[in-house]
């Protein structure tokens, strides 16, 4: 049985049980966003060693987004209701389960099948994280928790390509995997013997679980058909019918529940809506940037996985070192300026990366584009988050930042999934230097064009928040997967954890 809820956390940040929660929160989350960048570090050397085909290598990255997409909003509820620490545990053997099987996979189909069992876990988990710390730390101590949480993690996505590379070049990329197993064996005794228990069970009385599946099924259809789109056979077709009709069978079931997953009227906020289709924009062009961009750095340009993870620190570094100073800047300036000017400086940076091409030079081709990705990236995501904040009532600002993560993580998806296909790669494109290349160079532009329209969307839409507004609580972000998940805050009093209306809150690094 769970734990009854606490009416007033009174863990300190100062206590053994304080560091003792960071400490198993940070790992927890960490496990997950480590996975979400240094896979694409170690597809080239994944291709070859299970003879993959570029669409293998496509479903390896999109199985892992494609469950934990459509499953993160329904993680959260599943923590408040039965238990957060139970939930987090569960979600971090889970997680550590699948990416054994990773490590062991002999094959692509195996390895596809482990990675959507390992988004399943990451959606566990992920939502647990902020969660615990929010239902767990004194209210003084809560801001101060929350951004050494997120500084932590932040640190650990700056690293995690570096980290990937080396594992790759090293002891092989199967270690990319089998890293998350002693982190568990660490992160689960502790939650268990140090984390206190915490539910919230009585104000909930079901779960959307119908309408996870068709968000989900909807998701997995379409981005089957496109990346096997190629063929032309029917079955693609079919699938692709399919897929849109689970996506409108998804909106009707989400329309018609009375405790819905993702309630429809939170789009009757004009701008809530506008800066879901920027963030739709802008994390599809991050996705099939980032994608392309460590293939491309290591088919054409013949660098080591080491090197090529190397080469994209700048990005999430200035994040991390950033990040902050964005979001008050955009408190000063209003949201408008840098939701225009951060993707068009983003757009700049993928046409700079159109210089990389074989035997290109790091300081004279790839780090310029790199720092202009990374300045254009500081100068959006907390504006963005901010924005999405501001755009509902306090209340339903946990909702709010969750859909917009889950929003980013399916733009990812689709990217990943149509990107190659508009590009023109065929299913062994990444085995030659001269064909990657050249699809390389066409779908840059695709991608800088996407970020266009949403620069576009931004100045059009995007006006001054109000000075009383929900400011975010994750200050330090060094993803670029998704924006920055955030708790929710009651329409007066403390903050609390999140519910159904604001499941999906994890990590904002």
């Amino acid at each position: 049985m769970a734990a009854p809820a606490q009416e007033r956390p009174d863990v300190r940040i100062s206590t053994p049980t304080g560091k003792w929660i960071l400490l198993t929160t940070v790992l927890g989350s960490s496990m997950a966003m480590l996975d979400s960048t240094v896979v694409n570090v170690a597809l080239p050397r994944i291709g070859r060693d299970l003879d993959a085909s570029l669409a293998d290598l496509q479903w390896t990255v999109n199985a892992y987004m494609l469950t934990l997409a459509g499953l993160i909003l329904l993680g959260g509820s599943l923590g408040d209701r039965f238990g957060r620490r139970k939930v987090f545990v569960i979600g971090v053997v889970w997680f550590a389960a699948a990416s054994l099987l990773c490590g062991l996979a002999p094959s692509g189909g195996v390895l596809i099948a482990a990675r959507a069992l390992q988004g399943v876990g990451g959606a566990l988990l992920t939502p647990g994280s902020l969660a615990l710390i929010q239902a767990s730390f004194h209210p003084d101590d809560r801001a101060r928790a929350v951004g050494l949480w997120s500084g932590f993690g932040g640190v650990g996505a700056a690293v995690g390509p570096f980290l990937g590379g080396w594992l790759v070049d090293g002891p092989g990329w199967r270690w990319v995997f089998l890293l998350n197993i002693p982190v568990a064996l660490v992160c689960a005794p502790i939650a268990l013997r140090h984390v206190p228990e915490s539910a919230d069970g009585q104000t909930h009385k079901g779960f959307d679980v119908l309408g996870a599946a068709l968000g989900a099924l909807s998701l997995a259809l379409v981005t089957y058909a496109l990346i096997e789109a190629r063929s032309g056979s029917v079955l693609v077709v079919v699938t692709a019918v399919l897929g849109v009709a689970a996506g409108v069978a998804f909106v009707y079931v989400e329309k018609r529940r009375p405790d819905p997953m993702m309630p429809l009227d939170i789009f009757a906020s004009r701008q809530f809506t506008a800066v879901n289709l920027v963030t739709l924009c802008v994390y599809a062009a991050f996705a099939g940037f980032f994608f392309l961009t460590a293939l491309q750095l290591q088919v054409v340009a013949g660098y080591s996985a080491l090197q090529a993870g190397t080469a994209l620190l700048p990005t999430t570094a200035l994040m991390l070192l950033f990040s902050a100073r964005s979001g008050e800047l955009a408190q000063r300036i209003g949201p408008r300026i840098p939701l225009t000017v951060g993707p068009l400086l983003c757009a700049a940076g993928m046409l700079l990366m159109l210089r990389v091409g074989p035997d290109a030079s790091y300081v004279v081709d790839v780090l310029p584009a790199m720092l202009v990705m990374g300045a254009g990236m500081v100068t959006l995501v907390a504006p963005l988050t901010a924005t999405v904040l501001a755009s509902v009532a306090t209340a339903r600002a946990g909702l709010a930042s969750g859909i917009n993560n889950a929003a980013a993580r399916a733009a990812g998806l689709i990217a990943v999934a149509a990107l190659p296909l508009l590009a023109g790669m065929g299913p062994d494109a990444y085995r030659s230097a001269d064909a990657f290349d050249a699809a390389f160079r066409r779908a840059m532009p695709l991608c800088a064009g996407i970020l266009v329209v949403g620069a576009a969307l931004a100045f059009t839409t995007v006006r001054r928040l109000a000075p009383d507004c929900r400011r975010p609580e994750c200050r330090t972000h060094g993803c670029v997967t998704a924006p920055p998940l955030e708790p929710q805050r009651a329409a007066s009093g403390p903050l609390i954890p999140p519910g159904p209306t604001a499941s999906g809150a994890g990590p904002a690094a």
